[in-house]
């Protein structure tokens, strides 16, 4: 029997009124792990609490909290509970904050009474965290005293189900000995410590390593002091199960096997997988599970996504229900009572392959109960509305918030309220616990306080009335200010579910393209500013005015590039050389800001990197890695380049502008030489600069330097002017509009508002359910126009299909322009379309295709005489 069973009929014992001599222990763990806990986040302050233990209710976490005289006691039914009791106090009654983005924990003192005891249960027995991802993109180089924190923050919001993979790489090297592979042959399948996860998710072999057997020692030492934590404090850490992921070597050990060779991932060569329905696949599955048990022991849950983004090799619906039975019946093999855990991403990555009768033939391949599905993307693409509420499996409600960790100030605060209100519809079938599945941890603590916060509430807040309370707590007081920042930025920033792309981190090109200024978020700056006086000594407050400033700053490299590129155009160097040096002056700014801040350093990444090293070789290796996978992201060639991009300090300076004054030189002698840009030549020459750069080792700030508050307001007054666009004055501005809809952030004022520059304020609406998308200004009066210029949403690729019509009633309409056709990128510039002169008093503008998705977007409708 395992650990775990064993402590649940200790803990069954208890509850129930028998083996008393047992409940003391099983109380103590719970309270001595809770303890320990609050001791490390407010040592001063933690005589001051007593910590017990109750029954769950209804199988459910609950904790309760009384407080009076400065003294507090809070109850809850496993550790996680009662530290989630501590947590829920600290933010609710304390106003203090604590999170990986800046710490708030001045408590007032006397500690604040409560006039009723405070008992909350949770309605969700599963609260996930972790995506394979983050093991990549935040963790990769983490040690004890940095998980150590991770998991205390965890247990207090209520975490109670971590993905816990780390050092897994001891199990393969356990089960290839078992299945007669050499050291040798087990090292060619294992990937670098900074590409981890995607060895585990069978998407490439071997790349970064060799992995050193230090390495492998060290990472299972670390994962027991992890498991044994998160296990004391109550939480049931979720292992990995066996994919089908094998070394090449094994085709040759098992000649009569049957594998399949996958196609390549993302330029990577294939993997090789062991095919599910050959005895060989139940054997090596099982075998996994046993060595993985030996060295961790397990909590019965498994994760294992197979094909999770290539396709199977086969659509039938037998085959995958096969399949399911198959991935599960290893690990069932293994540990009777084991539960799949399944992310749901394939359903929304991959909907050409899986569509209804493929999802339901994997979904029901395992007995009822026996899978747990993790919906990734409910912020923006929920995939229970796609598969009938995964044909009857639990599922979690999860949000993936952050791709490859960038830098990025983003987060759908409304869709995630609405979406997590329609998940507790009938249809949604068994919801039964919320997720955080980010890529990375972020640097957008606001996204999962509030997803955290849902752990224990039964209802959904209106985000606005929630955001007040947490502004007030982030800050540790109320500040008319910081709250007017953050509606400013609720209406911008945190109404966007997906990151937005500076071209100061884009590979430098004659396309390179950028979004227009942020004017919202610029508001939100100077606004924060204002409360500077009175909260510049505030860690959260230094931080959120670092992370602003900066996507605020970012924002300005738009439209820089697009005068580089015009100077190019119009041939006239000193244009050209007077835009460089303002983009390259704006990077050393960034920089600059950033490095007031810890967790925005370049120098902390690699630092953490090269600890782990017991050799000069291993130090270069891993160096490589790091470096290696927040730019080029694989070979010279790699089409994941700049994924996991960071806006930190010391890429500002060290590579980005390196990179942009390479590119601005080379731009400079075409022009000095007469001669067109060679952008093929500059394109290598680059990707080699770029490789060079990911086997560098000069190093970089590890601790902050300077004064946050003051680097803000110096760079604001130097930046305010380009922030103030001046209105683009046209026969549509300000006049009354109508629209066939609008999503709420985005009301059809916003079109015609004169900020043509500005790609936070645009008109939007979505057709992902059918109807038309018009946009109608009325002039008021006849006037003559001959030219409409749209400005759709720009700042990447897409492209937008429409036609323009005029009428003089609003009943009768002509067409004046039918580009339904349309296939030219959208621009700043917008798409002029002229024609005869007219008589008109209505411009009514229809979008009927958008290359990107399916929204409908306009930034500003322009209508002139002529």
């Amino acid at each position: 029997m395992s650990r775990t069973s064993t402590a649940w009929l200790v803990l069954v014992a208890c509850f129930m009124g028998v083996g008393l001599g047992a409940a003391p222990v099983a109380a103590s763990g719970a309270v001595e792990a809770a303890q320990g806990v609050l001791e490390r986040l407010i040592p001063a302050q933690a005589g001051q609490f007593t910590l017990e233990v109750i029954s769950p209710e209804n199988d459910r976490d609950i904790f309760e909290i009384e407080a009076r005289d400065g003294k507090v006691t809070v109850r809850g039914s496993s550790g996680v509970a009662i530290a989630s009791g501590i947590g829920w106090y600290l933010k609710h009654h304390c106003h203090c904050d604590f999170s990986w983005c800046g710490d708030q924990l001045r408590l007032p003192q006397p500690l604040p009474a409560l006039e009723e005891k405070i008992r909350r249960t949770t309605p969700y027995p599963h609260r996930y965290f972790f995506n394979y991802c983050v093991f990549s993109y935040t963790l990769a180089w983490w040690d004890w005293p940095q998980w150590e924190r991770m998991i205390d923050w965890m247990a207090l919001n209520g975490i109670n189900m971590p993905l816990a993979v780390t050092g897994q790489e001891a199990i393969w090297q356990a089960v290839g000995r078992r299945f007669g592979l050499s050291d040798a042959e087990i090292g060619e399948f294992m990937v670098g410590p900074a590409y981890l996860p995607f060895g585990w998710m069978g998407c490439m072999d071997g790349w970064g390593g060799p992995l050193p057997q230090s390495w492998i020692d060290s990472h299972r030492e670390l994962q027991e002091k992890i498991l044994a934590r998160q296990r004391q404090l109550g939480m049931t850490p979720v292992l990995q199960g066996f994919t089908g992921h094998v070394p090449v070597a094994m085709q040759k050990k098992f000649p009569r096997a049957k594998f399949r060779q996958l196609p390549s991932w993302c330029g990577f060569p294939g993997t090789l997988f062991l095919d599910p329905l050959d005895p060989l696949f139940r054997e090596f599955g099982k075998a996994f599970v046993e060595e993985q048990t030996r060295l961790f022991d397990t909590d019965h849950f498994y994760a294992s996504d197979t094909f999770i983004e290539m396709s199977p090799p086969s659509s039938e619906p037998k085959f995958l229900d096969d399949m399911g039975k198959a991935v599960f019946g290893a690990m069932e093999a293994a540990d009777p009572q084991a539960t799949w855990v399944m992310q749901g991403w394939l359903f929304v990555n991959n909907p050409g392959y899986w569509k209804p009768p493929q999802a339901e033939a994997l979904l029901r391949s395992v007995p009822q109960g026996r899978m747990l599905v993790l919906d990734l993307m409910c912020e923006s693409n929920p995939a229970w509305k796609k598969t009938e509420a995964f044909y009857g499996n639990p599922w979690v409600f999860c949000i993936i918030q952050t791709f490859g960790d960038v830098v990025s100030l983003h987060g759908g605060l409304p869709q995630i309220a609405a979406n997590l209100r329609a998940a507790h519809s009938p249809q949604a079938g068994q919801l039964r616990g919320l997720g955080h599945i980010m890529e990375g941890l972020g640097c957008n603590p606001v996204i999962h306080d509030f997803l955290t916060d849902m752990t224990w509430r039964t209802e959904v807040p209106e985000v606005e009335d929630w955001l007040a309370e947490y502004v007030h707590r982030r800050y540790g007081q109320k500040h008319p200010k910081a709250d007017e920042a953050w509606r400013l930025l609720l209406a911008s920033a945190y109404s966007t579910p997906g990151a937005g792309v500076s071209p100061i981190q884009s590979r430098p090109g004659l396309n390179v393209r950028g979004g227009g200024k942020p004017r919202k978020i610029a508001e939100a700056w100077q606004v924060l500013l204002e409360a500077d006086d009175d909260l510049k000594d505030v860690d959260t407050y230094q931080f959120d005015l670092v992370n602003v400033s900066r996507e605020a700053l970012s924002g300005l490299a738009g439209p820089l590039c697009r005068e580089i590129l015009a100077a190019y155009k119009a041939k006239d160097r000193a244009a050209l050389a007077a835009a460089g040096k303002r983009l390259l002056g704006l990077t050393d700014d960034l920089d600059e800001l950033l490095a007031t801040r810890r967790e925005l350093l370049l120098g902390r990444w690699i630092a953490d990197a090269r600890r782990w090293a017991t050799n000069d070789d291993e130090r270069k290796l891993y160096e490589w890695n790091a470096r290696n996978q927040i730019t080029l992201w694989g070979p010279e060639d790699s089409v994941l380049h700049e994924y996991a991009r960071k806006q930190w300090a010391g890429m500002m300076r060290g590579f980005y502008g390196q990179r942009w004054k390479f590119f601005l030189d080379r731009l400079d002698a075409a022009l000095a030489a007469n001669q067109p840009f060679d952008a093929t030549g500059f394109e290598k020459e680059i990707r080699a600069w770029e490789a060079a750069w990911t086997h560098g080792s000069e190093s970089y700030a590890v601790e902050p330097q300077g004064d946050a508050a003051a680097v803000s307001r110096r760079l604001w007054e130097k930046y305010a002017e380009a922030f103030v666009v001046r209105k683009t004055a046209s026969l549509t501005t300000d006049m009354p509009v109508t629209c066939s809809h609008a999503l709420p952030a985005y009301p059809a004022a916003l079109a015609n508002d004169g900020w043509a520059d500005d790609t936070d304020s645009y008109w939007a609406t979505d057709v992902g359910g059918g109807g038309e998308a018009w946009w109608q200004v009325d002039l008021e009066k006849p006037t003559t126009i001959g030219r409409v210029t749209p400005i759709f949403f720009f700042g990447d690729h897409r492209w937008y299909g429409f036609t323009i019509e005029t009428s003089l009633d609003g009943r009768q309409w002509e067409m004046v322009a039918d580009r339904r056709d349309n296939r030219e990128p959208s621009t700043p510039d917008g798409i002029p379309c002229t024609f005869t002169p007219r008589p008109a008093r209505y411009i009514r503008v229809t979008l009927t295709h958008n290359s990107a998705n399916t929204g409908r977007h306009l930034v500003e409708v322009l209508a002139f005489e002529k």
